[in-house]
C-alpha cells in the first residue's frame, strides 16, 4: 500500500495491470492482481491481498454487480457460487482476520484505481457475497473494523463514504482516463490539478457516467461550477459576459477570459463523449445564473 501511495500520488492516478503484475517486495515478484481472476491470494498467503472489480464499457453489462446494500455499503461478490472454492475461502479468512485488502476499480481496459485499505466486515452466503466497510484508517489503526449500520444516520453515513472513496474517485478515474488526462478546456496535462466535473450534477440528477463528465483542470473546474464558464451544447466554451469584461491579471486574461470561444477537447469514444441532452440542460442553468 506505501508503494501504491507513491505509484498513484495517494490515489489521484490511476495504475495499469501491468504495472501491478510487477510489484516486488524486495527480490521477489508478488503480483497484486490474479491474470484472470478478481480474487488475488499470493502463493504462501492464507487471506486475499486483493480484489478487482474489472472495467465495463459504456453500454455493456457488468459481470457482477458490486452495489451498495441498503444500509449504504457496498459488496463484493464470491467468485462463482461455491463457498469452498479456494478464492471465497480466501476473502473468508480476510473477513475473519480484519485484514486489509486493495480494491481495484476498472477505469479503462488494464487500467485501475486503487481503493485502500478496505475490509470485509460480513458475510452474505445466501447471495453469494461479502460486505466491505471503505471507512479510512484511523491513526494507529491496523485495519478498521465496524459493525453493520442500523440507524437511519449510521446508513446514511456509510452511503456517503461510499460515495467519497468508491463512486467520486472511481467516476474520475474514468473521466480523466477517457480525456487521456487533459483539461478539456485548456489542455493541462497535470494529473494532479485534474478534475472530473459532473455536467449536469448529482442533486440536478446526474449520473456517474463518463458521458456526464468533463476532465477539468481544478480553476476551469470551479469557474464551470460558479457559472463563470459554461459549454455550449456544440462544445463551444462560453465566458460571461461580465468576466469578459473585467480588467485584471493575467490569470483573468489567459486562464479565463481566453477560454471564449474554444472548442471542447472530447474523447474519441463516441459513448464517453458529453450528452448533449446533459449539456443543453446544464448550459440553461448557465444562461438563467449570468
Amino acid at each position: 500500500m506505501q508503494w501504491l501511495d507513491r505509484k498513484t500520488n495517494h490515489g489521484t492516478a490511476s495504475v495499469t495491470r501491468a504495472e501491478l503484475s510487477e510489484f516486488r517486495l524486495g527480490s521477489e515478484r508478488v503480483p497484486l492482481v490474479d491474470p484472470q481472476q478478481g480474487i488475488r491470494k499470493p502463493q504462501g498467503m492464507s487471506a486475499a491481498l486483493s480484489i478487482l472489480t474489472t472495467y465495463t464499457r459504456p453500454g455493456a453489462q457488468a459481470p457482477y454487480d458490486d452495489l451498495p446494500g441498503d444500509d449504504g455499503m457496498m459488496r463484493y461478490k464470491w467468485r462463482g457460487t461455491d463457498p469452498g472454492h479456494s478464492d471465497n475461502r480466501a476473502l473468508r479468512e480476510a473477513c475473519r482476520r480484519g485484514l486489509p485488502l486493495i480494491w481495484f476499480f476498472g477505469a479503462a481496459p488494464g487500467v485501475y484505481h486503487a481503493i485502500y485499505p478496505v475490509t470485509l466486515v460480513a458475510e452474505e452466503p445466501d447471495r453469494h457475497q461479502f460486505v466491505v466497510n471503505l471507512a479510512p484508517l484511523a491513526a494507529g489503526e491496523s485495519s478498521p473494523q465496524a459493525a453493520l449500520p442500523e440507524s437511519a444516520a449510521e446508513r446514511a453515513y456509510a452511503l456517503r463514504l461510499t460515495r467519497q472513496r468508491l463512486h467520486q474517485p472511481v467516476f474520475r478515474a474514468r473521466v480523466l482516463q477517457a480525456y487521456s488526462t487533459s483539461c478539456a478546456m485548456c489542455r493541462l496535462r497535470h494529473a494532479e490539478l485534474l478534475d472530473a466535473a459532473h455536467i449536469v450534477s448529482d442533486a440536478g440528477g446526474g449520473v456517474p457516467h463518463v458521458s456526464n463528465g468533463l476532465s477539468l483542470c481544478k480553476i476551469h473546474h470551479a469557474a464551470y461550477d460558479a457559472n463563470i464558464l459554461g459549454v455550449h451544447p456544440s462544445l463551444t466554451v462560453v465566458v460571461r459576459e461580465d468576466v469578459l469584461r473585467e480588467k485584471d491579471g493575467p490569470m483573468l486574461q489567459y486562464g479565463l477570459q481566453a477560454m471564449s470561444g474554444v472548442e471542447l477537447a472530447v474523447p474519441a469514444l463516441r459513448a464517453n463523449r458529453p450528452q448533449r441532452e446533459a449539456l443543453e440542460q446544464r448550459y440553461a442553468e448557465f444562461l438563467a445564473a449570468s
